[in-house]
């Protein structure tokens, strides 16, 4: 068995307190030092002039956030966005929340607003980018976080579509801040009109691919918080009227809202407006999501595309859950990959010690066959001179005729 066979993760055993321990109060300890330490929340918000963008903060927070106007810059012509940034300390219940808000004047405002975005975006990097550098120092012990943990976009109740505008900024955002859509002066559209100019924002947002900051919740908590978050999605994008004045209805009630000769619309009233919807979202229940997404998802993508840029790279494969099953599979194919490989080179080593027997074993049967050519020559040579020489012999020596034989024999024989 391979060595990552053998490795498994660690088994948790579930054990059931005999008694009283005390990390059951774990969470007040965290609850207790929070509070000590308070937080921090850094809201952007983008509109047009006059759009109501001072009032709606005011009203968010319940406080003057933004100053009252200079009368002698209202109608103040800007060339270009400019970005500005008030923080207040704020408290409630004994918590302290350290709130900056990014206002943007000049955006939308120009006879040509082509790029009125890039400073806004410009930004936001920029805040990523400080909070990088402070990440890679040797001492970070105090990190300020000053990035933009939520944008709140307010749209022209124009009551027909999203603008080219609108639209074009939106695309441009999505992806670096949790974009919040927020329809300001819903007043002046009746509820049919409202209706059905938020179906048609979503349908240019989806559309669009627009990633919008919407509600989550997990299956298993509790049916009222799951209700109420359904609730505050159907809303998106929130209706909302703002105000800072206080206004005594007919039966002596104050309220926050606007006085008109048919009525009154408060603020604070879920039927007339979805600012209550907003403000839950925004502050009551969803600001650590806000901020945890901002950190988690948008900071973390910005961080590893500088780091690409920056020539780092990073093998992923460190990060990958172990499944022993998977690497069992994983290590058998490379060792069928691998016993593969080597067969390919056996044989290939194999033919080529055959094709060099076949060479030599080639090259000595023309040797011989050579040989045996020039001994056959030789053998061939010297019957020819033989037969020569026979032939010279025969020709020197006469023969014995029968007269000859008589004469011989007569010589001798004198009876």
């Amino acid at each position: 068995m391979t060595e990552a066979a053998t490795r498994q993760a660690p088994k948790v055993a579930k054990k059931k307190l005999q008694g009283y321990v005390g990390f059951a109060n774990y969470p007040n300890q965290v609850h207790r030092r929070s509070v000590k330490k308070g937080f921090n929340f850094t809201l952007m918000v983008v509109g047009e002039a006059g759009i109501g963008k001072s009032t709606l903060i005011n009203t968010l927070f319940n406080t003057r956030v933004f100053p009252d106007k200079d009368e002698s810059t209202i109608g103040e012509t800007r060339r270009g966005v400019e970005i500005s940034s008030m923080s207040a300390e704020i408290q409630e219940n004994g918590v302290r929340l350290r709130l900056t808000v990014v206002d943007t004047p000049g955006f939308g405002d120009s006879i040509n607003n082509d790029d009125c975005w890039q400073p806004i975006l410009e930004n936001i990097e920029s805040r990523f980018d400080a909070y990088l550098t402070q990440e890679n120092r040797v001492n970070r012990s105090k990190i300020s976080d000053n990035r933009i943990h939520a944008l709140i976009y307010l749209i022209k109740p124009t009551g027909h579509a999203l603008r080219a505008i609108d639209i074009e900024f939106m695309k441009r955002m999505h992806t670096k801040v949790n974009l919040i859509p927020v329809i300001t002066k819903s007043d002046t559209l009746t509820q049919d009109e409202l209706v059905g100019f938020k179906s048609r924002i979503i349908a240019d947002i989806n559309y669009h691919g627009i990633q919008i900051f919407k509600p989550q919740w997990e299956s298993f908590e509790d049916p009222e918080v799951i209700n109420e978050n359904k609730d505050m999605l159907s809303k998106i994008p929130f209706a909302v009227i703002g105000s800072d004045k206080i206004i005594e209805k007919p039966d002596g009630n104050r309220v926050r809202g606007r006085l008109y000769p048919w009525g009154i619309i408060e603020v604070e009233n879920e039927k007339h407006n979805d600012f209550i919807k907003l403000r839950k979202m925004l502050v009551c229940t969803h600001m650590e999501e806000l901020k945890d997404v901002t950190d988690s998802i948008l900071y973390e993508n910005h961080r590893s595309q500088k780091l690409v840029t920056m020539g780092h790279e990073q093998d992923n494969t460190v990060f990958r859950e172990y499944n022993p099953t998977a690497q069992m599979e994983e290590e058998r194919s490379v060792h069928e990959a691998r016993m593969s490989k080597m067969e390919s080179e056996m044989t290939a080593v194999f033919q080529q010690k055959v094709q060099e027997k076949e060479s030599k074993l080639k090259q000595s049967e023309e040797e011989l066959y050579a040989r045996h050519k020039e001994m056959k020559q030789v053998l061939e040579k010297q019957r020819q001179e033989l037969e020569e020489k026979k032939k010279r012999l025969d020709s020197q020596t006469r023969p014995i005729t029968p007269l000859d034989k008589k004469q011989k024999k007569g010589l001798f024989n004198l009876s």
